[in-house]
C-alpha cells in the first residue's frame, strides 16, 4: 500500500508543478486580481476531475474513440485559450480592483481545465492503471492514492499562488502590464500546442 501512497504523493506534485495551462492561468490571475483569486484557480480540478477520471476509466478499452474526443476537446480548448492569452496583451490599468468586473477566476480554471487534454492524457496512460492496480490490492490503497494525488496537486497550486502574491506587489505600471503580457504570450502559445496535439490525436496530420 505504501508503494501506491508514495506514487500518489510524487505525481501530484509533478503534475502540481508542471508547466501548463492551469498554472500559467494561476499565477496570471494571482496578479491581476489577488491571491484568493489563484487559490480559486488552483482549486479547479476538484470541480472537473470526477468526470474526467471517471471518462479515463471508461474509454480505456476503446482508445480509437477516446483519442477523436481527446482531439475535439483539445481545439476547443485551444480557442478558449488564445482567447485569455490574447486578452492579456489589451490590459489597462486594474488598481482600482472594486470597480473592474468580477474576474471569475474559478469559472476560467474550470474551463481550462475541463478542456484540457493533459489531465485525460494522465488518468488515461498512468492515473487509470495505477488506480486500478491499487484497487486490486485494496480499497484503501486505491482511496489514497487519490486522495494524495490531489492533495499534492492543489497543495502545490497553492503554493505557485501564494508565491506569485508575494512577487506581486512589486510588479507596478509597465513592469505589471509587460509580466501580464509575457505571461498571455505563454497562454498563445499553451493554446497552439493544444491545438496541434488536437490535430494529431485526431489523425488529421
Amino acid at each position: 500500500m505504501s508503494h501506491y501512497l508514495f506514487s500518489g504523493m510524487v505525481l501530484g506534485l509533478s503534475a502540481g508543478l508542471a508547466p501548463g495551462p492551469l498554472m500559467t492561468l494561476v499565477i496570471s490571475e494571482t496578479l491581476a486580481h489577488g491571491r484568493n483569486q489563484g487559490f480559486r484557480v488552483a482549486s479547479a480540478p476538484l470541480i472537473t476531475d470526477l468526470p474526467i477520471v471517471l471518462l479515463a476509466l471508461f474509454f480505456l478499452s476503446k482508445l480509437s474513440a477516446f483519442n477523436m474526443i481527446l482531439g475535439g476537446l483539445s481545439l476547443v480548448g485551444s480557442a478558449v485559450i488564445l482567447k485569455m492569452g490574447a486578452g492579456h496583451f489589451f490590459l489597462g490599468d486594474i488598481q482600482a480592483k472594486e470597480t473592474s468586473p468580477a474576474p471569475r477566476s474559478l469559472a476560467k480554471g474550470v474551463v481550462v481545465n475541463f478542456l484540457s487534454p493533459h489531465p485525460y492524457l494522465f488518468w488515461l496512460t498512468v492515473g487509470g492503471p495505477m488506480t486500478t492496480r491499487a484497487w486490486e490490492h485494496s480499497l484503501w490503497a486505491a482511496l489514497g492514492f487519490i486522495c494524495l494525488f490531489y492533495l499534492m496537486l492543489i497543495g502545490a497550486k497553492l503554493g505557485l499562488a501564494l508565491m506569485a502574491s508575494g512577487s506581486g506587489k512589486w510588479l507596478k505600471g509597465r513592469v505589471f502590464l509587460y509580466a501580464m503580457r509575457v505571461l498571455g504570450g505563454l497562454l498563445c502559445v499553451l493554446g497552439l500546442m493544444l491545438a496541434w496535439d488536437g490535430i494529431r490525436l485526431m489523425g488529421l496530420i
